[in-house]
């Protein structure tokens, strides 16, 4: 049994984030406790704690995590001591969405990290259906990035990818370099990265992405079309949420081609009558993406952590920066800085062994 208090990160209000003492939470009949072996600084993350709050405070924010099993109940004997990730979404069971299995779209959910406590802590009480099981073979690092892992895949599968593609990617953040990894691994000939971050840029090559590009000093779609000899290409995605990143991949799109807009936005979006034009006159269609899927028939978790094993996702070189949870002040304010280049911040009990 763990000890009565824990440490963590609770949010009291905007841009109050104290690392203190709160008791270790009981488990329902539901639940088993983890002991949180690393999670992941997500973008939210950073809005909610110095710009949005939380749906409620105090809050333990965190909802990227894998941990161990160290409390169950009777009967779940079975789930002490495994390894899991955990799908952040608590949905109602009761609403139209739900009934269809699309839990993402639910009317009256929960949410681990910011509509109750999360994993900025040394403990969480975690619902039985929420665990995901970790293969053999990947650490709690990586299992802890099994939810944008998730939210990349469920953005492609929108579309998929075919063997010779050429995919155009508007943002070279953690999603983006995500969904980048998926599309070469699945066959795309040419994967393009535009981002405006000179870092970001020089970190894409390093990765092994050959066209990484500054959209002000190269027209997106007049660099695309030098490369495809004026096709253009045949998926875009936008991972930033912009209007200027929205029209970009509009243009960029070969005729009759895919563009899928993912990039939660920080204001509105606009869209000029010339781009409007180009989806018509070119025939392009648009999906949506919103989140991952997680039920019996399509789970994008489950094909998440399989390739995570598998190498499909090369994640280790994204983790940036490595935290104790003792320091969540310094990690935070380095997720906020554009100034100081990251990708994946991640807090990690550095008194446990790597991956076991």
């Amino acid at each position: 049994m763990p000890e009565t208090t824990m440490k963590a990160c609770v949010l009291h209000n905007i841009g109050d984030l104290r690392y203190e003492d709160v008791p270790v939470p009981g488990i329902a009949p539901d639940e088993v406790l983890l002991r949180i072996r690393a999670a992941g600084i997500c973008g939210s993350d950073v809005s909610r704690v110095f710009m949005e709050g939380t749906y409620r405070f105090p809050t333990i924010p965190g909802h990227e995590f894998a941990g161990e099993a160290v409390e169950v109940n009777k009967g779940d004997e079975h789930l002490l001591g495994g390894r899991f990730a955990v799908y952040p979404l608590l949905p109602c069971f009761g609403c139209a969405a739900c009934t269809d299995g699309d839990y993402p779209g639910c009317a009256d959910y929960d949410y681990y990290g910011s509509r109750r406590d999360g994993a900025f802590a040394e403990y969480l009480a975690v619902k039985k259906w929420n665990l995901v099981p970790i293969p053999d073979g990947v650490s709690y690092e990586e299992a802890a990035m099994a939810e944008p892992c998730a939210v990349a895949l469920h953005a492609l599968k929108r579309f998929g990818v075919t063997a010779g593609d050429t995919v155009a990617i508007f943002g070279a953040g953690t999603i983006g370099l995500l969904a980048a990894q998926a599309t070469r691994a699945w066959g795309a000939t040419r994967v393009v990265l535009f981002d405006i971050d000179s870092a970001k840029l020089e970190f894409a090559k390093r990765g092994g992405f050959e066209y990484a590009v500054d959209p002000a000093a190269d027209d997106p779609a007049e660099y695309v079309n030098s490369l495809t000899g004026g096709r253009g290409a045949d998926l875009c995605l936008d991972a930033a949420g912009v209007s200027r990143t929205v029209e970009d991949a509009i243009r960029t799109a070969a005729r009759s081609g895919k563009v899928i807009l993912m990039g939660n936005p920080s204001g509105d979006i606009s869209l000029s009558k010339k781009a409007y034009w180009e989806i018509l006159r070119r025939q392009l269609t648009l999906k949506g993406t919103w989140n991952s899927s997680y039920n019996d028939r399509d789970n994008d978790w489950t094909l998440a952590l399989d390739c995570i094993k598998d190498g499909v996702f090369d994640l280790k070189p994204l983790i940036t920066h490595r935290f104790a949870l003792a320091d969540c002040g310094e990690a935070l304010r380095i997720a906020a800085d554009p100034s100081e280049f990251s990708v994946k911040i991640m807090f990690v009990n550095r008194s446990l062994e790597e991956g076991k």
